[in-house]
């Protein structure tokens, strides 16, 4: 433990220029932020043209008829000019409230909410919750309009949206609470660590997060997510037959097995699992049921249950720790640096004993560009898994020595081709685009992948014979 504390130590003697060197950050953080909404635009533009082509890829070019091409090229032509003006407003609603000095006015309208309860300055973690609610609702007010625009103009026009305007308020009003519940208690233990634990918070920190990010794993299937949507048992008959026996072949510790309402907002689909390393559970959409046979709902689930066999979580989440404790380590220096919090408007009383939770959230922003490129690095690597994910399904008959899932790529296949028919997916991808904002590869990549798969799978068959 002294070592890593050595090393922190010396990594913040060589960001010691943050509190001396006089430096605009304001500036620097406008620049940034803008920098990536603007490269985010000039992605959306080489995208849109693609959106006007009349016929698709020739790899789909006998699965896609010409009215759902058109459905699908239309759709996203909407959504990217819905993204281009939404990104573009966001940005400049940021960056007013950074030019005026929004941050440090939620500060002091912070000071003033505890001070009418009869608090103090002194009491740090107390002002820091009021401060975020202060900015959440400065911040969130403004989107309503948007997502009330995606939902009931956007999603509507192309025939996705099953959310009434009841249940629009109803959800927002709900994700506010939790958010206030849960976001409330985590943030006071978040700052409390770091005032307990002094300059070595890094370990109890980076200890404290993953507790919670568990403890997430837990809380949120089964009490957050039951309050926007209904999981019910999957019902007895040959889906539920087929998966069960899956997992059971695979050894994957299935707990519960649901079927989840997601008609009652959108008609897209999916299937996933989570839970803990000894119980898991799967999730499948009541829409992906109704639009696939139970055999091509089997090989999306063997291509999931591939995520879980690889270690694909798992690994994600050792990549995370890695992240956080990269930033959490570069943060003490702007911590201690009083002019750091000067150049975004904080009066010299604020800035001399820098607020945690202020120095925390403008040291993200000035991360903005670099977290950028760590995701299009994660992209990358999440369309890695995806790709031995499918290969998985491929060749899941001989891992378990099956021969009725000879066909899983096949299948698979087909489910992929139906789900983008259903879902109106873009089939026409810049790959500058792709890397920066899909995770998954485009349908086009994934189905010759799954073709060389199998190829490769017959030729080695034929060898041994």
């Amino acid at each position: 433990m002294d070592l890593l504390h050595s090393q922190l130590a010396a990594l913040q003697q060589k960001l010691s220029f943050v509190a001396t060197d006089p430096i605009d950050w304001k500036f620097y953080v406008q620049a940034f932020s803008w920098g990536v909404t603007l490269f985010e635009s000039y992605l959306l533009l080489r995208q849109y043209p693609l959106y006007s082509k009349t016929s698709p890829p020739e790899v789909l070019a006998h699965h896609f008829d010409a009215a759902a091409f058109t459905k699908s090229q239309n759709y996203g032509k909407d959504k990217a000019k819905f993204s281009l003006v939404t990104g573009l407003f966001k940005q400049a609603l940021d960056s007013a409230m950074l030019h005026y000095g929004l941050y440090a006015f939620a500060w002091d309208m912070g000071a003033r909410t505890i001070a009418y309860f009869g608090y103090g300055s002194e009491y740090e973690i107390l002002q820091s919750l009021a401060f975020a609610i202060v900015l959440f609702i400065i911040s969130s007010l403004p989107s309503i309009p948007l997502s009330a625009y995606q939902t009931f103009v956007l999603e509507e026009k192309h025939g996705f949206n099953k959310t009434t305007p009841m249940l629009f308020v109803t959800d927002l009003l709900k994700s506010w609470a939790i958010g206030f519940v849960i976001g409330m208690p985590f943030l006071a233990a978040f700052l409390y660590v770091f005032g307990w634990a002094g300059d070595r918070f890094v370990p109890w920190l980076m200890a404290f997060l993953l507790a919670f990010q568990i403890m997430m794993v837990i809380i949120y299937p089964t009490v957050i997510q039951p309050l926007f949507n209904k999981l019910s048992p999957l019902k007895e008959g040959e889906l539920r037959t087929r998966t069960e026996s899956l997992a059971s072949k695979l050894k994957f510790p299935l707990t519960h097995l649901y079927e989840i309402d997601g008609s009652k907002r959108s008609s897209h689909s999916n299937a996933y699992f989570f839970g803990l390393p000894w119980s898991k559970h799967i999730v499948i959409f009541d829409t992906l049921i109704k639009e696939s046979k139970p055999d091509e709902v089997e090989a999306v689930l063997a291509h999931e249950l591939g995520h879980w066999y690889f270690m694909h979580p798992t690994k994600l989440l050792c990549i995370s720790q890695v992240h956080i404790f990269t930033i959490l380590a570069m943060f003490p220096a702007f911590l201690h640096a009083p002019q750091f919090l000067r150049a975004f408007d904080f009066s010299e009383a604020v800035s001399v004993r820098p607020p945690t939770i202020v120095a925390f959230l403008l040291f993200q922003m000035i991360l903005s560009p670099l977290e950028a490129i760590i995701g299009i690095a994660l992209n990358f690597l999440s369309r890695q898994f995806e790709w031995e994910a499918d290969r998985f399904a491929c060749e899941i008959e001989e891992r378990l020595s099956d021969p009725e899932m000879k066909d899983m790529g096949e299948r698979l296949s087909r489910a992929l081709i139906t789900l983008h028919v259903k879902n109106l997916s873009t089939l026409w991808v810049d790959w500058l685009y792709s890397a920066y904002h899909h995770s998954h590869p485009t349908l086009t990549e994934r189905l010759k992948a799954l073709q060389a798969f199998q190829s490769k799978r017959d030729g080695a068959a034929k060898k041994e014979l």
